[in-house]
Protein backbone atom coordinates (compact mmCIF):
# COMPACT_ATOMS: atom_id res chain seq x y z
CA UNK A 1 0.00 0.00 0.00
CA UNK A 2 1.03 3.70 -0.51
CA UNK A 3 2.96 5.04 2.68
CA UNK A 4 4.45 8.52 3.59
CA UNK A 5 7.99 9.20 2.83
CA UNK A 6 9.92 8.32 5.56
CA UNK A 7 12.90 10.36 5.11
CA UNK A 8 12.96 11.63 8.28
CA UNK A 9 12.15 9.96 11.90
CA UNK A 10 10.57 12.65 13.13
CA UNK A 11 6.43 11.77 13.75
CA UNK A 12 4.28 13.44 11.76
CA UNK A 13 1.27 15.12 13.43
CA UNK A 14 -2.15 13.61 12.02
CA UNK A 15 -5.51 14.58 13.65
CA UNK A 16 -6.50 10.27 13.79
CA UNK A 17 -4.97 7.21 13.65
CA UNK A 18 -7.48 4.06 13.49
CA UNK A 19 -6.43 0.69 14.49
CA UNK A 20 -9.04 -2.40 13.86
CA UNK A 21 -8.09 -5.85 13.95
CA UNK A 22 -9.13 -6.13 9.66
CA UNK A 23 -9.03 -3.65 6.83
CA UNK A 24 -10.84 -4.13 3.48
CA UNK A 25 -9.34 -1.67 1.88
CA UNK A 26 -11.50 -2.58 -1.62
CA UNK A 27 -8.59 -1.30 -3.97
CA UNK A 28 -6.71 -3.61 -4.44
CA UNK A 29 -9.83 -5.87 -5.10
CA UNK A 30 -10.08 -8.92 -2.55
CA UNK A 31 -7.36 -7.95 -0.21
CA UNK A 32 -7.82 -8.38 3.60
CA UNK A 33 -5.23 -6.83 5.73
CA UNK A 34 -4.13 -7.52 9.26
CA UNK A 35 -1.80 -5.34 11.90
CA UNK A 36 -2.51 -2.39 9.81
CA UNK A 37 -3.73 1.03 10.91
CA UNK A 38 -5.20 3.99 8.77
CA UNK A 39 -3.67 7.46 8.92
CA UNK A 40 -6.18 10.81 8.62
CA UNK A 41 -5.50 13.84 8.78
CA UNK A 42 -7.43 17.16 7.48
CA UNK A 43 -10.25 14.85 6.36
CA UNK A 44 -8.39 12.56 4.41
CA UNK A 45 -6.78 9.13 4.15
CA UNK A 46 -2.77 9.92 4.57
CA UNK A 47 -1.81 6.51 4.81
CA UNK A 48 -2.53 2.49 5.22
CA UNK A 49 0.18 0.75 6.56
CA UNK A 50 1.37 -1.70 9.34
CA UNK A 51 1.03 -1.02 12.97
CA UNK A 52 5.01 -0.38 14.00
CA UNK A 53 5.53 2.01 11.01
CA UNK A 54 2.28 3.81 11.98
CA UNK A 55 3.42 4.03 15.38
CA UNK A 56 6.90 5.34 14.12
CA UNK A 57 5.80 7.69 11.39
CA UNK A 58 2.67 9.39 13.10
CA UNK A 59 2.03 11.29 16.41
CA UNK A 60 -1.68 11.20 16.24
CA UNK A 61 -3.66 13.80 18.26
CA UNK A 62 -6.39 10.87 18.70
CA UNK A 63 -6.24 7.11 18.46
CA UNK A 64 -9.60 4.75 18.03
CA UNK A 65 -8.60 0.89 18.82
CA UNK A 66 -11.07 -1.08 17.58
CA UNK A 67 -10.14 -4.87 18.30
CA UNK A 68 -12.38 -7.53 17.09
CA UNK A 69 -13.79 -5.01 14.25
CA UNK A 70 -12.98 -4.29 10.61
CA UNK A 71 -12.87 -1.26 8.80
CA UNK A 72 -14.12 -0.49 5.46
CA UNK A 73 -15.35 2.76 2.92
CA UNK A 74 -18.15 4.21 3.74
CA UNK A 75 -21.40 2.46 2.12
CA UNK A 76 -22.79 4.23 -1.30
CA UNK A 77 -26.55 3.99 -1.31
CA UNK A 78 -26.55 4.53 -5.27
CA UNK A 79 -30.43 5.22 -5.27
CA UNK A 80 -32.63 6.52 -2.57
CA UNK A 81 -35.79 8.93 -2.29
CA UNK A 82 -34.44 9.96 1.33
CA UNK A 83 -37.53 12.21 2.37
CA UNK A 84 -39.89 9.04 1.89
CA UNK A 85 -38.54 7.99 5.24
CA UNK A 86 -42.00 9.78 6.53
CA UNK A 87 -44.04 6.47 4.63
CA UNK A 88 -42.19 3.70 5.54
CA UNK A 89 -45.12 1.20 5.66
CA UNK A 90 -47.29 3.74 4.61
CA UNK A 91 -48.56 1.05 1.19
CA UNK A 92 -47.24 -2.13 1.35
CA UNK A 93 -47.33 -5.33 -0.52
CA UNK A 94 -48.88 -3.68 -3.87
CA UNK A 95 -47.45 -3.48 -7.37
CA UNK A 96 -45.54 -0.68 -8.41
CA UNK A 97 -48.41 1.01 -10.44
CA UNK A 98 -50.76 0.54 -8.07
CA UNK A 99 -48.51 1.46 -5.10
CA UNK A 100 -47.76 4.80 -6.57
CA UNK A 101 -51.55 5.50 -8.77
CA UNK A 102 -53.07 4.92 -5.46
CA UNK A 103 -51.07 5.75 -2.99
CA UNK A 104 -47.69 7.22 -2.93
CA UNK A 105 -48.83 10.21 -5.45
CA UNK A 106 -51.88 11.21 -3.82
CA UNK A 107 -50.10 11.42 -0.68
CA UNK A 108 -47.29 13.52 -1.64
CA UNK A 109 -49.78 15.91 -3.37
CA UNK A 110 -51.40 16.53 0.02
CA UNK A 111 -47.92 16.66 2.23
CA UNK A 112 -45.03 16.54 0.27
CA UNK A 113 -43.40 20.53 0.68
CA UNK A 114 -40.26 22.09 1.88
CA UNK A 115 -41.29 20.59 5.53
CA UNK A 116 -41.89 17.21 4.61
CA UNK A 117 -38.96 16.71 2.49
CA UNK A 118 -35.99 18.37 5.29
CA UNK A 119 -38.54 16.22 8.17
CA UNK A 120 -38.15 13.02 6.18
CA UNK A 121 -34.52 13.32 4.24
CA UNK A 122 -33.02 14.08 8.14
CA UNK A 123 -34.64 11.19 9.68
CA UNK A 124 -33.06 8.91 6.20
CA UNK A 125 -29.77 10.48 7.09
CA UNK A 126 -29.77 9.40 10.51
CA UNK A 127 -31.21 6.03 9.99
CA UNK A 128 -28.27 5.80 7.05
CA UNK A 129 -25.21 6.80 9.40
CA UNK A 130 -26.90 4.08 12.13
CA UNK A 131 -26.07 1.82 9.33
CA UNK A 132 -22.19 2.83 7.78
CA UNK A 133 -23.68 4.72 4.86
CA UNK A 134 -21.57 7.81 4.30
CA UNK A 135 -22.99 8.55 0.73
CA UNK A 136 -26.39 8.99 -0.74
CA UNK A 137 -27.89 9.28 -4.40
CA UNK A 138 -31.28 10.86 -4.26
CA UNK A 139 -34.25 11.43 -6.09
CA UNK A 140 -37.28 13.51 -5.17
CA UNK A 141 -39.16 17.70 -4.57
CA UNK A 142 -37.26 20.39 -2.73
CA UNK A 143 -33.78 19.74 -3.51
CA UNK A 144 -32.23 22.92 -1.06
CA UNK A 145 -34.79 21.02 1.89
CA UNK A 146 -32.94 17.79 1.78
CA UNK A 147 -29.65 19.87 1.38
CA UNK A 148 -29.96 21.63 4.75
CA UNK A 149 -30.65 18.39 6.05
CA UNK A 150 -27.60 16.64 4.97
CA UNK A 151 -25.45 19.46 6.01
CA UNK A 152 -26.87 19.45 9.32
CA UNK A 153 -26.07 15.13 9.47
CA UNK A 154 -22.98 15.63 8.13
CA UNK A 155 -22.91 13.36 5.50
CA UNK A 156 -22.58 13.27 2.19
CA UNK A 157 -25.32 13.36 -0.83
CA UNK A 158 -25.91 13.61 -4.62
CA UNK A 159 -29.30 15.31 -4.84
CA UNK A 160 -31.14 14.71 -7.64
CA UNK A 161 -32.27 18.01 -10.24
CA UNK A 162 -35.93 16.32 -10.56
CA UNK A 163 -37.79 16.03 -14.23
CA UNK A 164 -41.12 15.20 -14.71
CA UNK A 165 -43.95 15.89 -17.01
CA UNK A 166 -47.12 16.49 -14.27
CA UNK A 167 -47.44 19.11 -11.63
CA UNK A 168 -46.71 18.78 -7.59
CA UNK A 169 -46.26 21.12 -4.59
CA UNK A 170 -42.60 21.62 -5.89
CA UNK A 171 -43.29 22.94 -9.86
CA UNK A 172 -45.38 22.85 -12.57
CA UNK A 173 -44.11 21.39 -15.71
CA UNK A 174 -40.35 19.73 -16.70
CA UNK A 175 -39.11 23.03 -17.35
CA UNK A 176 -39.72 24.44 -14.03
CA UNK A 177 -38.51 21.83 -12.20
CA UNK A 178 -35.05 22.08 -14.21
CA UNK A 179 -34.91 25.26 -13.34
CA UNK A 180 -35.28 25.33 -9.93
CA UNK A 181 -33.14 22.15 -9.45
CA UNK A 182 -30.32 24.61 -11.36
CA UNK A 183 -30.64 27.26 -8.95
CA UNK A 184 -30.29 24.90 -5.89
CA UNK A 185 -27.50 23.58 -7.61
CA UNK A 186 -25.93 26.83 -7.90
CA UNK A 187 -26.93 28.10 -4.15
CA UNK A 188 -24.99 25.13 -2.81
CA UNK A 189 -21.87 25.01 -5.27
CA UNK A 190 -19.61 25.66 -2.56
CA UNK A 191 -20.49 22.95 -0.19
CA UNK A 192 -17.75 20.05 -0.38
CA UNK A 193 -20.41 16.98 0.75
CA UNK A 194 -23.49 18.01 -1.24
CA UNK A 195 -22.96 16.99 -5.30
CA UNK A 196 -26.02 17.08 -7.93
CA UNK A 197 -27.31 15.20 -10.77
CA UNK A 198 -30.03 16.04 -13.50
CA UNK A 199 -32.56 13.28 -12.27
CA UNK A 200 -35.74 12.28 -14.72
CA UNK A 201 -37.85 10.03 -12.71
CA UNK A 202 -38.66 7.41 -15.51
CA UNK A 203 -39.24 7.13 -19.36
CA UNK A 204 -43.09 6.83 -18.71
CA UNK A 205 -43.11 10.13 -17.04
CA UNK A 206 -40.55 12.35 -18.97
CA UNK A 207 -41.30 13.66 -22.60
CA UNK A 208 -38.67 13.57 -25.54
CA UNK A 209 -38.84 17.20 -25.81
CA UNK A 210 -37.06 16.79 -22.14
CA UNK A 211 -34.94 13.86 -22.97
CA UNK A 212 -33.04 16.19 -25.64
CA UNK A 213 -32.80 19.06 -22.86
CA UNK A 214 -31.82 16.31 -20.34
CA UNK A 215 -28.83 15.34 -22.76
CA UNK A 216 -27.56 18.46 -23.87
CA UNK A 217 -27.78 19.36 -19.84
CA UNK A 218 -25.56 16.38 -18.99
CA UNK A 219 -22.81 17.01 -21.46
CA UNK A 220 -22.60 20.88 -20.47
CA UNK A 221 -22.85 20.22 -16.65
CA UNK A 222 -20.66 17.09 -16.34
CA UNK A 223 -23.52 15.36 -13.70
CA UNK A 224 -24.56 12.13 -13.70
CA UNK A 225 -28.28 11.34 -15.48
CA UNK A 226 -30.34 9.40 -12.39
CA UNK A 227 -33.40 7.79 -13.67
CA UNK A 228 -35.40 4.45 -13.17
CA UNK A 229 -35.15 2.75 -16.52
CA UNK A 230 -37.26 -0.69 -17.50
CA UNK A 231 -38.02 -1.34 -13.83
CA UNK A 232 -41.02 -3.90 -15.08
CA UNK A 233 -42.46 -5.50 -17.63
CA UNK A 234 -45.82 -3.21 -17.93
CA UNK A 235 -43.32 -0.21 -17.98
CA UNK A 236 -41.74 -1.57 -21.45
CA UNK A 237 -45.35 -2.74 -22.55
CA UNK A 238 -46.31 0.23 -22.44
CA UNK A 239 -43.21 2.06 -24.42
CA UNK A 240 -43.95 -0.63 -26.99
CA UNK A 241 -47.28 0.66 -27.63
CA UNK A 242 -46.51 4.67 -27.01
CA UNK A 243 -43.54 4.73 -28.79
CA UNK A 244 -42.78 1.65 -30.85
CA UNK A 245 -39.68 0.49 -28.65
CA UNK A 246 -38.49 -0.74 -25.82
CA UNK A 247 -37.65 2.33 -22.97
CA UNK A 248 -33.45 1.82 -23.51
CA UNK A 249 -33.72 2.50 -27.42
CA UNK A 250 -35.88 5.23 -26.87
CA UNK A 251 -33.30 6.68 -24.68
CA UNK A 252 -30.82 5.54 -27.23
CA UNK A 253 -32.39 7.51 -29.76
CA UNK A 254 -32.44 10.29 -27.70
CA UNK A 255 -28.85 10.46 -26.74
CA UNK A 256 -29.52 9.43 -23.28
CA UNK A 257 -26.92 6.14 -23.12
CA UNK A 258 -23.36 7.44 -21.98
CA UNK A 259 -21.25 7.13 -18.96
CA UNK A 260 -23.06 9.68 -17.45
CA UNK A 261 -26.26 7.33 -17.16
CA UNK A 262 -26.97 5.79 -13.95
CA UNK A 263 -29.74 3.10 -14.93
CA UNK A 264 -31.92 2.20 -11.78
CA UNK A 265 -33.37 -0.81 -11.12
CA UNK A 266 -32.67 -2.46 -14.70
CA UNK A 267 -34.59 -5.35 -14.14
CA UNK A 268 -35.89 -6.48 -17.50
CA UNK A 269 -32.71 -6.69 -19.64
CA UNK A 270 -32.62 -8.69 -22.99
CA UNK A 271 -28.82 -9.89 -23.59
CA UNK A 272 -28.60 -7.21 -26.42
CA UNK A 273 -29.36 -4.24 -23.97
CA UNK A 274 -27.07 -5.80 -21.75
CA UNK A 275 -24.45 -5.22 -24.31
CA UNK A 276 -25.41 -2.14 -25.57
CA UNK A 277 -25.51 -0.57 -21.66
CA UNK A 278 -21.85 -2.07 -21.53
CA UNK A 279 -20.86 -0.60 -25.36
CA UNK A 280 -21.46 2.73 -23.65
CA UNK A 281 -20.51 2.82 -20.26
CA UNK A 282 -23.62 3.65 -18.30
CA UNK A 283 -24.09 2.04 -14.80
CA UNK A 284 -26.90 0.14 -13.36
CA UNK A 285 -28.13 0.67 -9.48
CA UNK A 286 -29.28 -2.24 -8.52
CA UNK A 287 -31.95 -2.64 -5.93
CA UNK A 288 -32.71 -6.03 -4.53
CA UNK A 289 -34.76 -5.46 -1.89
CA UNK A 290 -37.30 -2.90 -3.32
CA UNK A 291 -37.29 -5.06 -6.34
CA UNK A 292 -38.55 -8.13 -5.12
CA UNK A 293 -41.06 -6.51 -2.11
CA UNK A 294 -42.79 -4.34 -5.48
CA UNK A 295 -42.84 -7.94 -7.12
CA UNK A 296 -40.58 -6.05 -9.89
CA UNK A 297 -38.46 -8.91 -10.23
CA UNK A 298 -34.48 -10.19 -10.16
CA UNK A 299 -32.03 -8.02 -12.91
CA UNK A 300 -29.51 -10.06 -14.47
CA UNK A 301 -26.73 -8.72 -12.33
CA UNK A 302 -24.47 -11.01 -12.85
CA UNK A 303 -24.64 -11.18 -16.92
CA UNK A 304 -24.08 -7.43 -16.93
CA UNK A 305 -21.33 -8.06 -14.17
CA UNK A 306 -19.59 -10.36 -16.96
CA UNK A 307 -19.73 -7.59 -19.81
CA UNK A 308 -17.97 -5.32 -17.98
CA UNK A 309 -21.30 -3.03 -16.74
CA UNK A 310 -20.32 -1.13 -13.34
CA UNK A 311 -23.03 -1.14 -10.81
CA UNK A 312 -23.73 0.00 -7.26
CA UNK A 313 -26.30 -0.90 -4.94
CA UNK A 314 -29.35 1.05 -3.55
CA UNK A 315 -31.80 0.82 -1.17
CA UNK A 316 -35.08 2.65 -2.81
CA UNK A 317 -37.06 5.09 -0.25
CA UNK A 318 -38.49 3.28 3.13
CA UNK A 319 -41.70 3.81 1.32
CA UNK A 320 -40.82 0.78 -0.78
CA UNK A 321 -37.94 -1.43 0.90
CA UNK A 322 -38.90 -0.14 4.68
CA UNK A 323 -35.18 -0.06 5.46
CA UNK A 324 -32.12 2.01 4.35
CA UNK A 325 -30.11 -0.85 5.23
CA UNK A 326 -27.11 -1.65 2.77
CA UNK A 327 -26.24 -4.51 5.26
CA UNK A 328 -29.60 -6.04 3.83
CA UNK A 329 -28.95 -4.91 -0.26
CA UNK A 330 -25.16 -6.69 -0.09
CA UNK A 331 -26.53 -9.88 1.21
CA UNK A 332 -29.35 -9.98 -1.38
CA UNK A 333 -27.66 -9.15 -4.22
CA UNK A 334 -25.36 -11.94 -3.44
CA UNK A 335 -27.84 -14.12 -2.88
CA UNK A 336 -30.03 -13.11 -5.63
CA UNK A 337 -26.95 -13.46 -8.46
CA UNK A 338 -26.66 -17.38 -7.00
CA UNK A 339 -30.06 -18.48 -7.19
CA UNK A 340 -31.06 -16.88 -10.91
CA UNK A 341 -27.47 -17.92 -12.28
CA UNK A 342 -27.37 -21.42 -9.74
CA UNK A 343 -23.63 -20.24 -9.78
CA UNK A 344 -23.01 -20.49 -6.22
CA UNK A 345 -19.66 -18.26 -7.20
CA UNK A 346 -22.05 -15.45 -9.03
CA UNK A 347 -20.99 -12.02 -7.11
CA UNK A 348 -18.55 -13.38 -4.46
CA UNK A 349 -18.64 -11.52 -1.08
CA UNK A 350 -15.49 -9.08 -2.13
CA UNK A 351 -17.10 -7.84 -5.39
CA UNK A 352 -20.31 -7.10 -3.50
CA UNK A 353 -18.91 -5.36 -1.37
CA UNK A 354 -16.89 -3.52 -3.98
CA UNK A 355 -19.98 -2.81 -5.93
CA UNK A 356 -21.64 -1.37 -2.37
CA UNK A 357 -18.37 1.16 -2.04
CA UNK A 358 -16.30 1.62 -5.44
CA UNK A 359 -19.19 0.79 -7.84
CA UNK A 360 -21.09 3.33 -5.83
CA UNK A 361 -18.22 5.75 -6.44
CA UNK A 362 -17.71 4.82 -10.27
CA UNK A 363 -21.36 5.66 -11.39
CA UNK A 364 -21.47 9.27 -9.46
CA UNK A 365 -17.94 10.06 -11.12
CA UNK A 366 -16.25 10.11 -7.37
CA UNK A 367 -14.02 7.38 -7.51
CA UNK A 368 -11.27 9.78 -7.52
CA UNK A 369 -12.31 10.67 -3.77
CA UNK A 370 -15.01 8.02 -2.52
CA UNK A 371 -15.22 4.15 -2.42
CA UNK A 372 -12.09 3.01 -1.25
CA UNK A 373 -8.93 3.44 1.27
CA UNK A 374 -6.57 4.99 -0.85
CA UNK A 375 -4.30 7.18 0.20
CA UNK A 376 -5.53 11.01 -0.52
CA UNK A 377 -9.24 9.46 -0.88
CA UNK A 378 -11.66 11.34 1.84
CA UNK A 379 -12.06 9.52 5.46
CA UNK A 380 -15.37 7.94 4.64
CA UNK A 381 -15.14 5.22 6.88
CA UNK A 382 -17.29 2.50 8.31
CA UNK A 383 -16.26 0.50 11.47
CA UNK A 384 -18.07 -2.94 12.03
CA UNK A 385 -17.74 -5.39 14.95
CA UNK A 386 -17.38 -9.06 14.45
CA UNK A 387 -16.36 -10.42 17.61
CA UNK A 388 -20.00 -10.65 18.99
CA UNK A 389 -20.80 -14.41 20.59
CA UNK A 390 -23.34 -14.77 17.65
CA UNK A 391 -21.28 -14.24 14.86
CA UNK A 392 -18.37 -16.51 16.13
CA UNK A 393 -16.06 -17.63 15.13
CA UNK A 394 -15.17 -15.52 12.31
CA UNK A 395 -12.77 -17.17 9.46
CA UNK A 396 -12.93 -14.64 6.74
CA UNK A 397 -14.21 -11.07 7.43
CA UNK A 398 -15.56 -9.95 4.22
CA UNK A 399 -17.55 -12.99 4.30
CA UNK A 400 -18.75 -11.61 7.65
CA UNK A 401 -19.88 -8.52 6.40
CA UNK A 402 -22.12 -10.14 3.84
CA UNK A 403 -24.08 -13.32 5.51
CA UNK A 404 -23.69 -12.67 8.84
CA UNK A 405 -23.26 -8.82 9.99
CA UNK A 406 -25.89 -6.34 10.01
CA UNK A 407 -26.01 -2.93 10.52
CA UNK A 408 -26.96 -3.16 13.97
CA UNK A 409 -22.72 -4.36 14.56
CA UNK A 410 -21.64 -0.94 13.18
CA UNK A 411 -20.17 1.13 15.50
CA UNK A 412 -18.30 4.41 13.93
CA UNK A 413 -18.92 5.84 10.92
CA UNK A 414 -16.54 8.84 9.80
CA UNK A 415 -17.37 11.42 6.90
CA UNK A 416 -14.42 13.39 5.58
CA UNK A 417 -12.62 12.59 8.91
CA UNK A 418 -15.57 13.19 11.51
CA UNK A 419 -17.09 10.87 13.65
CA UNK A 420 -20.69 11.13 12.69
CA UNK A 421 -22.09 8.07 14.16
CA UNK A 422 -20.74 6.75 17.25
CA UNK A 423 -21.74 4.02 19.44
CA UNK A 424 -25.28 3.57 17.13
CA UNK A 425 -26.08 7.42 18.04
CA UNK A 426 -25.68 10.36 15.43
CA UNK A 427 -23.72 12.90 17.05
CA UNK A 428 -25.29 15.84 14.77
CA UNK A 429 -28.85 14.98 15.42
CA UNK A 430 -30.48 14.79 18.78
CA UNK A 431 -32.11 11.37 18.53
CA UNK A 432 -35.09 12.84 20.80
CA UNK A 433 -35.95 14.96 17.65
CA UNK A 434 -35.88 12.27 15.53
CA UNK A 435 -38.62 10.45 17.55
CA UNK A 436 -40.46 13.77 17.29
CA UNK A 437 -40.55 14.29 13.89
CA UNK A 438 -41.83 10.84 12.91
CA UNK A 439 -44.72 10.79 15.68
CA UNK A 440 -45.43 14.40 14.12
CA UNK A 441 -45.58 13.38 10.47
CA UNK A 442 -46.99 9.84 11.24
CA UNK A 443 -50.21 11.89 13.02
CA UNK A 444 -50.60 14.27 9.41
CA UNK A 445 -50.68 11.21 7.18
CA UNK A 446 -52.75 9.02 8.96
CA UNK A 447 -55.22 11.93 9.96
Amino acid sequence: MMTPDDASHTPVGIDLLIRPQWIIPIEPAGLTLTGHSLAVDKGRIVALLPDADARRRFQARATVELPGQVLIPGLINLHTHAAMNLMRGFADDLPLMRWLSEHIWPAEAKHADAEFVHAGTLLACAEMLRGGITTFNDMYFFPEAAAEAVLRSGMRAVLGMIAIEFPTRYAADADDYLAKGLAVRDRYSDEALLGFSLAPHAPYTVADKTFEKLATLAAQLEVPIHMHIHETAHEIEESLKLHGVRPIERLRRLGLLSPQLIAVHAVHLDPAEIELLAREGCHIAHCPTSNMKLGSGIPPIAAAQARGVNFGLGTDGAASNNRLDMFHEIRHAALLAKAATLNAEALDAHGVLGAATLGGAKALGQEAHIGSLLPGKAADLCAVRLDEWTMQPCYDPASHLVYAAGREQVTHTWVAGKLVMNGGIPTQIDVSELLDIAGLWHTRLTS
